[in-house]
């Protein structure tokens, strides 16, 4: 009897009659079911002649588009499906998709038809005949072309693409589009850097590479998305934020830690300006000014963190009442803990700028402490739901 070793050894050694895989097409999925068998028989004719499969990854999608992969796949050895169960994000949803194929070369492309799929061959002929390390589908080179984008979105992608100058290591037109190929060695380097938060894989990837990429631009025109809704919203300007504060500063100091000092440092000014003002139109009322700038800088400094530096812990309802207690509680005794240890480096001889520094640096990193482990403590409450959602839907299929 011929084990199944055995067999797949033959196989193994006989000429094959299967080319080798060319082409993943890593495509991150949610509530895109609608989607899901246009853009297949779109990729099976632009890729005639290549090797390829899809990738689609999806974030347990209510819609269950993870599904309407699973039927196509049945069918079509190039269809694959990843699920994720309690994860989401497009960036991190892109770096499993690509990491879990073994393809020379990796496409990144959303699902809602919005990416040109004709241009791919041209992409990946370039990476692959030019020896390129990243190949980029543009809109902003000439003949590529936004398409009916909003003039807001049009701003907020040209004002992310000056920003993204910061970080980058290459000059490239288009460095927001979430349409490129590239070249998978090149990708593998770049993984232990990445940040995997966000939309902006591609940023990431450039800002990430430990050498200047080798890159070339495709022009393309963005379409109109063909079903579903957009998942464009205040989140996606925020981890793009959080993307370029931890590709400038990620490497000295804790991203989060980082956005909740600058919080502090605005609050500092609404502080300053409200005290200000109270000194300018009534001297004697410094004290009533200094309670009630604390009060408002100290309000402010709390939903602005909880919209940003812990948008991913963000409070609602009632949790966001008692966790503005418990924030006014904690930085009133961190600025008892600033002025005391303040008070002690100067008494020790250590000259009075120094000793405030000193005070400030203490304080914020006690506050960060406490309101990271207390007011915005992981909750289990999420992946419970996910976990009892999941539970009641394997026993009903």
């Amino acid at each position: 009897m011929v084990s199944v070793i055995d067999q797949l050894s033959a196989q193994a050694a006989a000429p094959s009659e299967h080319r080798l895989l060319e082409l993943s097409v890593v495509i991150p999925t949610y509530k895109e079911r609608q989607n899901i068998a246009p853009l297949v028989a779109a990729l099976e004719s632009a890729l005639a002649g290549v090797n390829w499969e899809v990738i689609f990854v999806d974030d347990h999608s209510p819609d269950r588009t993870a599904d309407a992969v699973r039927a196509i796949a049945m069918f079509n050895p190039r269809v694959r499906i990843l699920e994720r169960i309690g994860r989401r994000g497009l960036s991190s949803a892109c770096i499993e998709g690509m990491m879990a194929s073994p393809a020379p070369s990796l496409a990144v492309m959303d699902a809602d038809m919005q990416h040109d799929e004709t241009v791919l061959p041209e992409m990946f002929r370039l990476l692959r005949s030019k020896n390129l390390d990243v190949v980029i589908a543009s809109r902003r080179t000439a003949g590529g072309s936004m398409g009916d984008f909003a003039k807001k979105r049009v701003r907020l992608s040209e004002l992310g693409s000056q920003v993204s100058k910061l970080v980058c290591h290459c000059d490239v037109t288009d460095p927001m589009s979430g349409f490129f190929v590239v070249d998978s060695r090149f990708f593998r380097a770049s993984v232990p850097r990445l940040t995997g938060t966000g939309f902006k894989l591609l940023v990431d990837i450039l800002a990430s590479s430990p050498t200047p990429p080798q890159l070339a631009e495709v022009p393309y025109c963005f379409r109109n998305r063909l079903a579903g809704e957009s998942k464009l919203d205040v989140n996606v300007e925020l981890e793009y934020l959080f993307l370029i504060v931890d590709k400038i500063l990620g490497r000295y100091l804790p991203t989060r830690f980082v956005l909740f000092v600058g919080v502090g440092f605005l609050g500092l000014l609404i502080h300053l300006s409200i005290l200000g003002a109270f000194h300018l139109f009534n001297g004697a009322a410094f004290l009533v000014g200094q309670v009630v700038a604390t009060l408002i800088a100290m309000t402010f400094n709390f939903f602005l963190n909880n919209l940003v530096t812990f948008r991913d812990r963000r409070l609602k309802g009632i949790a966001l009442f008692k966790g503005l207690v418990i924030f006014y509680a904690a930085c009133t005794l961190g600025v008892l803990i600033n002025l005391g240890f303040a008070h002690r480096l100067l008494d020790a001889g250590l000259p009075w700028y120094l000793a405030g520094l000193s005070g400030v640096a203490i304080s914020s990193v006690w506050n960060y402490g406490v309101n990271a482990v207390v007011t915005w403590r992981r909750s289990r409450t999420f992946e419970r739901s996910i976990e009892q959602q999941f539970r009641l839907e394997s026993e009903n299929a």
